[in-house]
C-alpha cells in the first residue's frame, strides 16, 4: 500500500476516502509543518496533500525520493515549486473550476460591503454611537447600480465576476495581455484605462515575479478618488504599503481585500483605516466549495498513485517522461 502525506487538516469524509486507498500520515491540525517536520515525513511518502502555505521547495523535494505527486488543496501552487517537481518527476496538481463560483460571490461581498461602508457602519452602531438620526450626509457611500465594474483578470473567475454586474447594470470593462474572444458583455481596454475609468476594480490575476506589486502608487494615483479596489486573488499582487498610504490619504475611496502579503501577518496600518474591508482568505469559505476542492485534490492524488494522468495535472511533461 502507498504511502501518503496529508499535511493539514481536512474533511473526515476525504480522509476516510484516502485512508480505504492508501497509508496515511495525517496532520490533523491547522497549523502548517515546519519545514524540517514536513521534510522528514516526505521522506518514505509516494504521495501528498498540501495547502496553500504549505512550501515544497527544491529542499524537500531533495530529500523525498519516493514522491511521485503533490496534490495541492487550490487553485494557485505559488507555493510549489513546480520546475524543482518537473526535474524530480514529480506531478504536480491543483484544484480549479470548483472555486469560480463561490469565490465570485465573495467579490460582490467585499464589493458591497466596501462601496456602502457596511463594516464601519456596523461598528458604529455596535459602539452605541447611533444616537439621533443624520439623514443627509451620514454614511454616504457610493452607488454600484449603473457604475463601471474594471475586472484586471479576466479568466473563468473574472468571467463570473462580470456575470453578476449584469443585474447591477453595470458597464464591464476588462485588461488582459490579449482580448478574450469568448468575454460576452465586457468590452477590453488597456490597462491605463481600466485604472483611470473604474469605480470598482477587482484584481484577479495570479500571482508570480511578474504580478509582483503590478498595482503599486503609480497605478493607484490613476484611480479615481471615489473607486474602491477589490483584491481576491494573491497577496502580493498589490503593494499594500502604497495602497495604505492611498487609503489614508483618500486617494481612493476604499477597497475590500481578502488577501495580504505576509498573510496572516498582515501590516497592522490596515486597522487603523475606517475605509477598508478585511477578511482572512476566504474566497472559497463555503462548506460545499471547500469540500469540493478537498475531493478534487484527492481524485488527483488517488489517479496519480494509480498509474493515471490527474484530471488537474500542471507539468504533464512529467507523464511524457516517465
Amino acid at each position: 500500500m502507498k504511502k501518503i502525506l496529508v499535511s493539514r487538516h481536512l474533511f473526515p469524509e476525504v480522509i476516510e476516502r484516502l485512508h480505504a486507498l492508501f497509508e496515511v500520515d495525517y496532520h490533523d491540525a491547522n497549523d502548517a509543518l515546519a519545514p524540517p517536520d514536513l521534510a522528514a515525513r516526505l521522506a518514505d511518502k509516494d504521495g501528498m496533500m498540501l495547502m496553500l502555505t504549505d512550501k515544497l521547495d527544491a529542499q524537500i523535494i531533495a530529500v523525498a525520493p519516493k514522491l511521485e505527486v503533490a496534490s495541492n488543496v487550490a487553485v494557485g501552487y505559488n507555493n510549489i515549486d513546480v520546475p524543482a517537481c518537473t526535474a524530480a518527476s514529480i506531478m504536480v496538481t491543483n484544484t480549479p473550476g470548483v472555486l469560480n463560483e463561490t469565490t465570485a460571490d465573495m467579490v460582490w461581498a467585499l464589493l458591497m460591503a466596501s462601496a456602502r461602508r457596511v463594516v464601519a457602519a456596523d461598528k458604529w452602531v455596535r459602539d452605541g454611537q447611533w444616537q439621533s438620526w443624520q439623514f443627509m450626509d451620514r454614511w454616504l457611500g457610493q452607488d454600484v447600480h449603473g457604475a463601471t465594474l474594471g475586472i484586471l483578470g479576466m479568466g473563468r473567475i473574472g468571467q463570473a465576476i462580470a456575470k453578476r454586474a449584469q443585474g447591477f447594470d453595470m458597464r464591464v470593462i476588462y485588461h488582459n495581455r490579449t482580448p478574450q474572444s469568448d468575454v460576452k458583455d465586457a468590452t477590453w481596454v488597456q490597462k491605463n484605462i481600466l485604472f483611470a475609468e473604474a469605480d470598482f476594480l477587482v484584481v484577479m490575476v495570479p500571482y508570480s515575479p511578474a504580478t509582483h506589486h503590478l498595482i503599486g502608487a503609480a497605478e493607484l494615483a490613476q484611480m479615481k478618488p471615489t473607486a474602491h479596489l477589490i483584491n481576491v486573488a494573491r497577496g502580493g499582487v498589490v503593494d499594500d504599503a502604497a495602497l495604505i498610504a492611498a487609503l489614508k490619504n483618500r486617494q481612493i475611496g476604499g477597497a475590500g481585500l481578502d488577501v495580504f502579503e505576509g498573510e496572516p501577518a498582515l501590516n497592522p496600518a490596515f486597522f487603523d483605516l475606517d475605509n477598508v474591508t478585511l477578511t482572512p482568505h476566504i474566497g472559497s469559505s463555503t462548506r460545499a466549495t471547500r469540500m469540493a476542492m478537498a475531493m478534487c485534490a484527492a481524485d488527483n492524488l488517488i489517479a496519480a498513485l494509480s498509474g493515471q494522468t490527474p484530471p488537474n495535472l500542471l507539468n504533464p511533461e512529467v507523464m511524457s517522461s516517465a
